[in-house]
């Protein structure tokens, strides 16, 4: 039934368009508007995200290229520069930010699945900086003469998709977010050493949840008890209290301490946690999973634009980060709904080069050979069984294979540059 829709009409198919527009109308969004609304507008964005375009200018060149399919993608014709950077400029982010809560939730309904024997879900929060030009995004001071953002995310790491996400200005510590984690009794959550904030951490102990966070080299713990028999590479697993007058009266309870050798490269990491109960070889394994925030980041940082910004307002950089998530999710749901036996990164891919193409997506991504990717890549999504190793090789891999994404992009909007053509 799809057989006349553009592919990207088909993927638009999956946003719920009733709920977007309550929250269009709750913030006043199309007010005043004649042609071109918020609807355009998240479709203009999710298009130059899905195509990979580098620029603003960049977008609009590819949509003008399209102009006879635009109306029939959903875009609506009103579009251009001088509407879309109006509209990114003006336009309340929260809508897009509530939105992109919705999707998230969506995502996580559908494609969550229990992966360790433990009761609640398993989430991994961190933060990644986003540089900015100082002399262009003045409203973004982080040092003297740099300017950037922090993208603070709990990541579902049984489901592979954000849970939450909070913005902030680059130079806020990582720990000074972690009150603003929507905390779930019974989950456990997985922290690196930038967040032993032991206050915080007792807060997450008081509503009944679990934390494991890597400590530093430097940690005062009087044990109390001690395991015996230990498995291999675990060097201690002890139960105790703080001994730093400060860090016992953040934290004035029993927790545990394990400390661990990575097999691989010897390196020591000492464990702290409030679960007395789980085995040592647990709580080593939700740590390692902790790699799947990072590779999020690297994923959604090279695939999808969110390095190099449309707009120069924070109302601008916040709407596209937004959309970037949106997106992400609308093809983790895609990957889902439709079974698809491949990665969400093969997904991307296959539909950035297909998006006005009238093709039906099942018979798109079954008659798509894209097995020659995941060799190429080591499948660079979002993965618990991706390692530290893993996400410092596809870093060095991605600059040598840069020309690829970028030939790959331009066959979508039929402009191939004569810098790459000759290539």
């Amino acid at each position: 039934m799809n057989k006349d829709k553009y592919v990207f009409a088909q993927l638009v198919g999956f946003l719920d368009n009733f709920k977007f527009l309550r929250i269009v109308r709750e913030y006043d969004g199309d007010k005043y508007v004649k042609s071109y609304t918020c609807w355009n507008q998240l479709l203009t964005m999710m298009f130059g995200q899905l195509s990979n375009r580098e620029s603003l200018r960049d977008l609009i060149v590819a949509l003008e290229a399209h102009a006879g399919k635009v109306y029939h993608l959903g875009i609506g014709k009103s579009v251009t520069r001088s509407n879309l950077s109006k509209a990114n400029e003006q336009r309340d982010y929260r809508i897009f930010e509530e939105f992109a809560f919705f999707m998230i939730a969506e995502a996580r309904r559908r494609r969550i699945q229990k992966i360790f024997e433990l009761d609640g879900h398993i989430y991994a929060f961190d933060s990644t900086t986003i540089d900015l030009c100082l002399s262009v995004f003045e409203w973004a001071k982080f040092r003297k003469h740099k300017g950037g953002i922090k993208m603070h995310t709990l990541y579902d790491v049984e489901a592979q998709v954000p849970a939450f996400v909070h913005i902030t200005e680059a130079k806020v510590h990582d720990s000074k977010a972690m009150p603003e984690i929507p905390y779930e009794k019974g989950a456990h959550y997985i922290f690196d050493r930038g967040y032993n904030d032991f206050g915080n951490l007792y807060t997450i102990n008081r509503i009944e949840a679990f934390f494991v966070v890597r400590a530093k080299t430097n940690v005062r713990f009087k044990p109390v008890t001690w395991k015996r028999r230990l498995p291999e590479n675990v060097v201690s697993d002890a139960t105790g209290y703080f001994t730093v007058y400060k860090s016992a009266k953040d934290y004035p309870e029993k927790l545990r301490k394990v400390v661990c050798i990575d097999p691989e490269d010897g390196t020591r990491y000492i464990f702290l946690t409030n679960n007395l109960t789980a085995s040592a070889e647990t709580i080593a394994e939700l740590y390692r999973n902790r790699w799947s925030v990072e590779l999020f980041f690297k994923w959604i940082k090279q695939h999808l634009r969110i390095k190099k910004f449309w707009g120069t307002s924070e109302n601008a950089v916040r709407i596209q980060i937004y959309c970037a998530i949106i997106t992400y999710c609308l093809v983790a749901i895609v990957q889902h709904d439709m079974k698809l036996d491949r990665s969400i990164y093969e997904v991307l891919q296959i539909l950035g080069i297909s998006l006005t193409n009238k093709t039906n997506l099942q018979d798109l991504f079954d008659k798509s050979n894209f097995k020659n990717v995941n060799v190429l890549y080591d499948s660079s999504e979002p993965n618990l069984f991706n390692s530290r190793r893993l996400f410092v090789n596809l870093f060095r891999r991605s600059v040598s294979n840069r020309m690829m994404f970028k030939y790959l992009s331009c066959i979508s909007t039929g402009i191939v540059p004569s810098s790459i053509a000759s290539t």
